[in-house]
C-alpha cells in the first residue's frame, strides 16, 4: 500500500490516496452561489484522490462567512452543478462538505437569520461579516424540539449535494461549528438528552448522521472530526473526557459502514486516535492539522506504516494544483501565499501554475 495506489471509499474509486481538505476560499458572494472562478479551481486539482469541497451551509442560519458558497437556493445547486460536471469531466471526484456554523457567525452574515447553538454561550472574540467586523453575539440555544429541524436541514442540504452532482457528502463535526459543538462540555451545557454526559453530547452528531445516511447511503457520506483541536472556543482539554466522548461518537457510527471517517489530529500515530480508527472500522483519512504543512515525506509515511489509508491535505493543495504529479515524482512544489486564502479574485486561487508537461 502506498500513497500513490487506489482505495475504495464507499461507491467510488480513488486513483490515489491524497485527499484535497476542505479550505474556505469565500469566492462565492454574498449569493453563495459557486461560479466559472470556482468551478477552474476545483478541476485544476481534479488529479487528487478526492476533494472535498469548501464548508458548504445547509440553511441561511448555518452561513458562517461572506461569500461562502450554499447548498440552499436553486442557483446555488445550478452553481454547482457546473462545478462538478466540470470536475467529472476532467477525471475527479468530489464530494460536498456539509457545515452548519452553528454560533461561529453573526446575524450580519447570515442575513438576518437567528445565530443559534447547543446553549447560550457567545465565543470571546469577533467575526468578519458584511457590515465588518463585529462581535460574536450569544447565540439562541437550540430547544430540544428544534434540533429535529437541524438534522431535516442536514439531510435536505445532503440531497441537495447529490442532486447537484456530488459524488458523496462530507458532513462537518470539526473546527468549532455547530456539530462540534454539541461534543464539548464547554459550548454544551445542556441539562437534556443532548447535553451533560459524553454519550447525550455525543448523541446529536450521532442523530444527524445517522439521518443522513438514511437519506443518501452510508457509501455516499464522511464525518470530520478535529478532537483536542480547541479552536474557536470549543475547548477538549480533559483527556479523560475526550477519549469518552469521541469513543462513544465512533461507536455510534461503526454500525452505519460510512464511506470514511476523516480525523484532523496533531498525533495521527498516537494511541487515542488509533484507537478510534479500530473503533470505526472503516476507510480512515487522517489530517495532521493547522500547525505545519503537510509534507511529502509524512504523506508517504502515514500510508506505507498503514497509519491511515489516506492523507487529507490543505495548504499544498491549494498552492499546487498538480500535487500528485509532484509529490508522486518528487519535483518541486509552490509555496502557499496565506495573503490570498481569503479574498474574491483569482490571485492565489486559480494563478497557481502547474509544471509544464
Amino acid at each position: 500500500m502506498n500513497l500513490f495506489s487506489p482505495l475504495n471509499l464507499g461507491d467510488i474509486v480513488l486513483p490515489n490516496r491524497l485527499v484535497m481538505a476542505p479550505l474556505t476560499r469565500i469566492r462565492s458572494g454574498k449569493s453563495g452561489v459557486p461560479g466559472e472562478l470556482v468551478a477552474l479551481y476545483y478541476t485544476q486539482r481534479a488529479s487528487l484522490g478526492l476533494i472535498v469541497s469548501e464548508g458548504t451551509y445547509p440553511s441561511h442560519a448555518g452561513q458562517g462567512f461572506p461569500g461562502q458558497p450554499g447548498l440552499v437556493e436553486p442557483e446555488q445547486l445550478a452553481g454547482w452543478k457546473a462545478v462538478t460536471d466540470s470536475v467529472h469531466a476532467a477525471g475527479g471526484r468530489i464530494v460536498a462538505q456539509v457545515m452548519h456554523a452553528g454560533r461561529v457567525t453573526h446575524e450580519a452574515t447570515t442575513g438576518g437569520y437567528p445565530v443559534v447553538g447547543p446553549s447560550a454561550i457567545a465565543i470571546d472574540g469577533s467575526t468578519r461579516t458584511y457590515d465588518g467586523k463585529k462581535d460574536y453575539p450569544v447565540p439562541h440555544a437550540l430547544t430540544t424540539d428544534e434540533l429535529a429541524g437541524i438534522v431535516a436541514e442536514f439531510v435536505l442540504a445532503s440531497k441537495n449535494a447529490i442532486a447537484a452532482g456530488f459524488d458523496g457528502v462530507e458532513l462537518h463535526a470539526a473546527n468549532g461549528y455547530l456539530l462540534h459543538e454539541f461534543l464539548s462540555p464547554t459550548s454544551n451545557v445542556r441539562d437534556d438528552a443532548f447535553g451533560g454526559s459524553p454519550a447525550t453530547r455525543a448523541r446529536f452528531v450521532i442523530d444527524v448522521v445517522t439521518a443522513v445516511t438514511l437519506a443518501i447511503g452510508a457509501d455516499k457520506v464522511g464525518l470530520r472530526i478535529s478532537p483536542e483541536h480547541n479552536i474557536q472556543d470549543v475547548l477538549e482539554t480533559d483527556s479523560d473526557d475526550v477519549k469518552a466522548t469521541y469513543g462513544v461518537l465512533v461507536d455510534g457510527l461503526a454500525s452505519l459502514d460510512l464511506a470514511y471517517l476523516s480525523v484532523l489530529h496533531a498525533d495521527p500515530r498516537g494511541e487515542f486516535v488509533q484507537n478510534l480508527r479500530t473503533r470505526f472500522a472503516g476507510v480512515f483519512l487522517v489530517n495532521t492539522g493547522f500547525g505545519a504543512i503537510t509534507a511529502r515525506d509524512e504523506a508517504l509515511a502515514i500510508v506505507r506504516d498503514d497509519v491511515a489509508d489516506a492523507v487529507v491535505v490543505g495548504r499544498a493543495a491549494i498552492a499546487n494544483p498538480d500535487l500528485v504529479r509532484r509529490w508522486r515524482d518528487d519535483l518541486p512544489v509552490n509555496e502557499p501565499n496565506p495573503l490570498t486564502y481569503y479574498a474574491d479574485s483569482a490571485e492565489g486561487y486559480t494563478d497557481y501554475p502547474a509544471l509544464a508537461s
